[in-house]
């Protein structure tokens, strides 16, 4: 039996080949996908909710599933094809179909199938990159769909998906019919786009929003930290490196040394002990090494067994009564879930607001057995925390070379 929230089969009745399943994180769209993949794609029943039947698929295909390294090897892709009677092996499923499940880094590898069902998970055609290209031979020749928490922050995200359904022939028909490009700047910038009518309902077209339910409460906490203000003053009007002793040349550099000013301040450090000593399980978001060696050292000072993920280390969440899971923004912010904690804590700031946003949705699950999460956001007032606080407040990413210019 497969178990659907009613949200899950409003959004099953609404998709169709090449949309985009939109959910927030933790809503249900892997089981969804999966739903619409046996009933619609390959015209199976299953016993939906404790009513209805089972049949098996009256037109079989192989399904192929991209995704994040991280959910390709804890293989969380196969608890969700249990329910369906769907196997790793494809001798033991009855309808012969073979699951590949594999990261967008390996996507090259299957643009020559044919005929198959392709689940993109947590969606990476953005751009018009070596994963784009492949994206579009994919497409051509079998069905698919996508599935995100994000869709897009601007049309220009929405071009691949775009040229996949046949609204456009390439980018650059899109950018000729649409973008309007500054007289002023350097480089080729889009100023704006016009004729967006028709890119609204292209949308529409393709976007299955998907809208859940969740009894859980999220509170997220700011805990003000204090900073160095000499130390930060010497980095921002001298432009000086104080760790390596020598003139800053970077614009990249100079905001990496504003942050680690604040970010190794000894009242962060201290916040950090204090939240450990009130809660048993705790997850933890950083963005750079020498944050998780900061990490590393309180959790071994203080006797708390932890786990990591990061580009290094791929090690699973804990399974004690106390520990902390110290994670890496770019390496373990989306495609896997916690439901033994109910804490997360933000040590730095993200530039990316979805980023963030998919961190923070790594608790908030539907079968979460918690009624409140905590989201505790370590912060300064320094220049630049502030900065990065307001943009992602407007939903926006921070830019580097705008905040050096204001």
């Amino acid at each position: 039996m497969v178990e659907l929230a009613q949200h899950q089969i409003d959004a099953l009745k609404k998709m169709h080949n090449g949309c985009i399943l939109r959910g927030d994180v933790g809503s249900g769209k892997s089981r969804t996908a999966l739903a619409y993949y046996y009933i619609q794609v390959c015209k199976g029943m299953v016993k939906v909710n404790d009513k209805g039947s089972r049949r098996e698929m009256e037109s079989p295909r192989d399904l192929f599933i991209i995704t994040t390294a991280k959910k390709r090897d804890d293989e969380s892709w196969y608890d969700e094809l249990a329910p369906f009677c769907i196997t790793k092996n494809d001798i033991d499923n009855p309808s012969h179909v073979r699951v590949t499940i594999d990261s967008w880094n390996n996507i090259k590898k299957y643009v020559n199938h044919y005929g198959a069902f392709f689940i993109f998970d947590e969606q990476r055609v953005v751009g018009s990159g070596a994963w784009v290209k492949a994206f579009y031979k994919i497409a051509k020749k079998n069905q698919w769909i996508l599935l995100t928490a994000t869709p897009g922050d601007t049309w220009a995200d929405y071009i691949p998906v775009f040229v996949a359904n046949g609204f456009y022939r390439n980018k650059t028909e899109f950018n000729t019919r649409h973008a309007v490009y500054s007289r002023f700047a350097k480089y080729p910038k889009i100023e704006r786009y016009v004729d967006t009518g028709d890119l609204v309902k292209y949308r529409r077209q393709i976007l299955v929003n998907m809208k859940d339910k969740r009894e859980a409460v999220e509170h997220h906490v700011e805990i003000i930290c204090e900073y160095n203000k000499e130390i930060y003053r010497t980095v921002k009007k001298d432009r000086w490196d104080p760790y390596e002793g020598k003139p800053i040349e970077e614009t990249g550099k100079l905001c990496y040394l504003e942050r680690r000013v604040a970010n190794e301040d000894p009242s962060r450090i201290k916040a950090i002990r204090g939240l450990l000593e009130n809660n048993d399980r705790v997850i933890i978001f950083y963005n750079f090494d020498y944050e998780l060696e900061i990490l590393r050292d309180i959790c071994s000072n203080m006797s708390v067994p932890f786990n990591e993920w990061n580009g290094h280390k791929h090690e699973p969440v804990p399974d004690i009564d106390r520990w902390a899971y110290l994670v890496q923004y770019a390496a373990g912010c989306e495609a896997w879930n916690c439901i033994t904690t109910n804490v997360i804590i933000f040590y730095s700031q993200n530039y990316s607001y979805k980023v963030m946003t998919q961190s923070a949705g790594r608790i908030n699950r539907m079968n979460t057995p918690y009624k409140n999460l905590y989201y505790y956001h370590l912060r300064s007032y320094s220049q630049i925390d502030l900065a990065i606080k307001r943009a992602l407040a407007l939903k926006k990413n921070f830019n580097e070379k705008s905040y050096l210019n204001s």
